[in-house]
């Protein structure tokens, strides 16, 4: 069992919508399940689950890492049964690959960078790992290229955050969220001449004439269906993606408002031209290290019923067809 409380203390260490981590890890019969947790979800935020399905995802996969990486690979099953979104069961023993060991040793060191990165550029052998990342956890990732999809996205990302910013119940539940994020792991305040959008973390403000960040790499996860599973499997694929990004010395942080508000979001998938559906969006680049968030205790949030033993305190969750791989 030790591997698998292991596998639960990584999971807690993945990313969340405003650092919510809206998880429940649950060890019965040799197996890991990831539940939702009700409690830590804010539906003015997270009105449909997308978000929660995304950070189970990213929980899930970095549970499998964990335990590929400790030689115990295991078959993962999304959404099995109602309230749980992945159940990860022991195959046997396996030694870890390179791969794994190395993005397993990124999971510490991954947190959202809210500040502005270097100029930079992302090298080509890099972003096309980051792209093979995604497609290999069954998503996809698109990097925007060039001033014309930079802009549309900038615009599509600045309209949606006006929406956001006018309704006073959201901004209400966003500001409830703030402790969660401390001041100094937030961005700058926001100038009006600011590229992309940013979240009121903070209270600083930068230097005079100093722009945030005139040229950033931006990149769309998605998925190909847009069901309860194939949010999870994107959540799988972004973590993934953040991983590999971080192994490779970038620093990344996430836009969520033009997933937020549905006609953006519409806006955005038709802007990129391909079929799925656009699920987060990343910001990597080259920068001063950030600062971490808290994350609560894996004692907070891991119930162990110990070998052969069946848990019955599932939470209301998410249900979805389901789909089994193995790491």
């Amino acid at each position: 069992m030790e591997d698998l409380h292991r596998a639960s203390a990584a999971g807690v260490r993945a990313p969340s919508l405003h650092n919510s981590q809206p998880w429940r890890f649950r060890l019965t019969g040799g197996a890991i399940e990831i539940l939702a947790d009700p409690s830590r979800s804010v539906p003015v935020v997270d009105h449909d689950g997308w978000a929660t399905r995304i950070a189970c995802g990213a929980a899930t996969y970095n549970a499998r890492l964990a335990l590929a990486a400790a030689g115990r690979p295991a078959t993962v099953r999304l959404h099995p049964s109602p309230g749980v979104i992945a159940r990860l069961a022991l195959l046997g023993l396996r030694p870890p690959t390179e791969a794994e060991r190395e993005l397993y040793a990124a999971i510490p060191r991954r947190h959202s960078n809210r500040g502005p990165f270097w100029p930079d550029p992302v090298p080509s052998g890099i972003r096309a790992r980051l792209i093979a990342a995604a497609g290999d956890e069954g998503g996809w990732l698109d990097l925007l290229v060039g001033t014309t999809a930079l802009t549309g996205f900038a615009e599509i990302a600045r309209s949606a955050d006006r929406v956001l910013r006018r309704d006073s119940a959201y901004q209400q539940a966003l500001a409830s969220l703030r402790e969660a994020v401390p001041i100094a792991a937030g961005a700058p305040l926001p100038e009006p001449s600011d590229l992309l959008p940013q979240r009121l973390f903070n209270d600083r403000r930068r230097a005079d004439g100093q722009d945030y960040e005139p040229e950033p790499l931006i990149g769309i996860v998605g998925s190909p269906g847009d069901l309860p599973v194939d949010q999870t499997v994107a959540g799988q694929a972004l973590q993934r993606v953040l991983l590999t990004a971080v192994a490779a010395g970038l620093e990344t942080s996430m836009i969520s408002q033009p997933i937020e508000v549905p006609a953006a979001r519409g806006q955005l998938r038709r802007s990129l031209g391909r079929s799925g559906f656009p699920q987060i969006v990343v910001r990597f680049g080259y920068g001063t290290p950030g600062v971490p968030t808290p994350r609560r205790e894996p004692a907070e949030v891991v119930r162990d019923f110990g070998p052969g033993t069946a848990g019955s305190d599932g939470p209301a969750g998410t249900e979805g067809a389901g789909a089994e791989s193995e790491a």
